[in-house]
């Protein structure tokens, strides 16, 4: 088993996804979608545009590894094709699919697209991760805006700066997994995008996630 940390610079809701049972991470972080499998631990820090460093965004220990066509298609994870401009259901990250030529397609609008095309960059980025981690509810927490802060004890976790780290002891593994065991699963709060009127904070541009 492996532990996987990072820093969320953007918690707008779709990277991770937190919503509709599954806590998914289906776009960004390419080089964690390509390694991680099945068991092992993503977990995710604030950065100074959300709640702060070294606080705990999200935990999830991932119980599926499925690839980004599949993930597409599936009937289970109809609720994360991004509909609309607003709400739960534009953030959405299920955002690729394979059409009848069996090409892989962006959906659009969608939170790595323009509002009326591809974005071929994000496109070609978030690909390059080729799989879909998923964790089903009861095996991760999110916090989002509600982000209890890291023990001192457990402060090696916290990845500064892009990309992330992974080469962690058993035993600080065990310490954290005894510490996210006294936090409440599930979602324990909305995104820090997330505005008191309902609304996600969204710009036309599509954001790069790393």
């Amino acid at each position: 088993m492996k532990m996987y940390s990072y820093v969320v610079r953007y918690d707008d809701g779709a990277a991770p996804n937190p919503f509709w049972g599954y806590c998914t991470l289906a776009i960004c972080k390419p080089r964690i979608r390509r390694s991680a499998q099945v068991g092992d631990w993503i977990i995710g820090t604030g950065s100074r545009e959300n709640v702060g460093y070294g606080r705990l965004i999200y935990a999830m220990r991932v119980t599926e590894v499925m690839r980004l066509e599949e993930y597409g298609h599936d009937e289970r994870f109809e609720k994360k094709i991004p509909v609309g401009q607003s709400g739960l259901r534009s953030l959405g990250d299920n955002i690729y699919y394979v059409d009848k030529d069996g090409l892989v397609k962006q959906r659009f609008p969608s939170v790595h697209s323009y509002p009326d095309r591809e974005n071929m960059t994000s496109k070609g980025h978030d690909l390059s991760g080729r799989n879909v981690l998923i964790s089903k509810l009861g095996d991760f927490s999110y916090f989002g805006r509600n982000a209890p802060e890291i023990p001192v004890s457990l402060s090696c976790l916290v990845k500064k700066g892009p990309d992330h780290k992974c080469n962690f002891s058993q035993d600080i593994i065990d310490r954290f997994l005894v510490w996210i065991e006294g936090k409440d699963c599930g979602l324990s709060g909305f995104p820090c995008g997330y505005s008191n009127q309902g609304n996600f904070n969204k710009k036309c541009e599509p954001k790069s996630c790393g």
